[in-house]
């Protein structure tokens, strides 16, 4: 039920403001008309020479602004500033409880308090990058990267570095005015196989942003759609399904967001055409192999001095890559797409760390970018399969 929107910030800043319990808050979102500076909010008390403080780290579009606050003067002014910003979800942990607070568009307070095992502070200054997902939410061990213990498995470390990673970047680029009012946020996985991005995403979105949110998974695989339908169900996730079929003919009627983690080859290719079709307001899509511009590369000579590039396997291979990831990030944005190619995650964790971060715009086709597209596309001999799709 509802609860009082004043009572609940009461609660709130009680808190936000004892450094002796509180572990980390976050604040996201933007609550119905209201206009939010920050895109996000992380608080949490820290050890310094001069005494605990407050540490409030706020972030824009384009990067992180740390402030440390004192208890006995500025961090009371600074939490009820933060209470009044229009924030509509907050997320606090402390030593013995949790509590998720999500604001509705009619200003009342949706709450949800969980007593949980005890958990540990960091007063340190300096530290690792802040987790959007803790590692030990239950649905990790769900999908198998965390294990009995509540601890991300060894063998699984990169697998959960690269969807933390991922949805990090889809946290920054799913801006207030992208979600649609009135009806739920469409996010669709393609290829999503095991669905551990799958899961994350919808976990971060519901949980942390406080969004209504439907998610399907599309995996050619029966076995995928089987097991995922049934953790879904494990853990009582009713927004979340799983279809079977391919990427270019899955019964999906549309989605406001798409997702694509190392589609193999031209898979890529089908989900990036796929969200073209569906005119997605945002595409998120980690390639993986690039057999099909290599094979090509390979059925006739290299122009000019190029050959001495093509002539090493692994050289052209790697050529392959850059020259498949230009075609699609040039065919997007002759589609009205803002493109970025971007390294969403260190190389240890996978090499196949590259993303194509699309936010479409409906710019019509820049006859600079449609020109040069053209004259690399003949340079090299090559046709691009998402040129054939779109």
């Amino acid at each position: 039920m509802p609860e009082p929107l004043d009572t609940v910030f009461a609660e709130l800043r009680q808190q936000l403001l004892d450094p002796q319990s509180l572990v980390r808050a976050i604040a996201s979102g933007r609550r119905h008309n209201a206009e939010v500076k920050w895109r996000r909010v992380e608080l949490r008390p820290v050890q310094l020479k001069a005494g605990l403080r407050l540490q409030i780290v706020e972030y824009d579009e384009r990067q992180a602004h740390t402030r440390n606050a004192g208890y006995e003067d500025d961090a009371g002014r600074a939490v009820d500033d933060l209470l009044a910003l229009g924030f509509s979800n907050w997320h606090v942990k402390s030593v013995t409880a949790e509590i998720q607070v999500r604001i509705t568009r009619k200003g009342e307070a949706q709450v949800h308090r969980v007593s949980e095992r005890p958990a540990d502070q960091n007063l340190g200054h300096n530290r690792a990058k802040a987790r959007l997902l803790d590692a030990d939410d239950p649905f990790w061990q769900a999908v198998g990267i965390a294990g009995a213990d509540g601890k991300v498995k060894p063998s699984r470390q990169d697998k959960y570095r690269q969807v933390e990673e991922f949805i990090r970047e889809l946290d920054t680029v799913l801006k207030p005015e992208l979600v649609p009012a009135g009806r739920a946020l469409r996010v669709v996985d393609l290829g999503c196989g095991n669905a551990h991005l799958s899961f994350a995403a919808y976990r971060y979105l519901t949980k942390m942003r406080g969004l209504d949110v439907t998610l399907v998974g599309v995996d050619v695989k029966r076995q995928a759609r089987e097991r995922n339908n049934a953790l879904a169900a494990q853990l009582g996730w009713d927004g979340i399904r799983f279809v079977e079929g391919t990427i270019a003919g899955a019964p999906v009627d549309g989605a406001d967001v798409v997702l694509a983690l190392h589609a193999c080859d031209t898979a890529t290719d089908d989900a990036l055409a796929r969200a073209v079709q569906w005119q997605a307001p945002v595409v998120l899509a980690a390639p993986c192999c690039h057999h099909d511009i290599q094979t090509q590369l390979r059925s006739h000579p290299a122009p000019g001095a190029y050959g001495m590039v093509t002539r090493h396997g692994i050289l052209r291979e790697r050529l392959a890559d850059i020259l498949t990831d230009a075609f699609r990030a040039a065919l997007m944005r002759m589609a009205g797409y803002r493109v970025d190619v971007v390294e969403f995650v260190p190389s240890q964790h996978t090499p196949r760390n590259t993303m194509l971060r699309a936010i479409r715009t409906d710019t019509p086709p820049d006859a600079a970018v449609t020109a040069q597209y053209a004259e690399l596309v003949e340079t090299w001999g090559v046709r691009p399969h998402l040129a054939a799709l779109i």
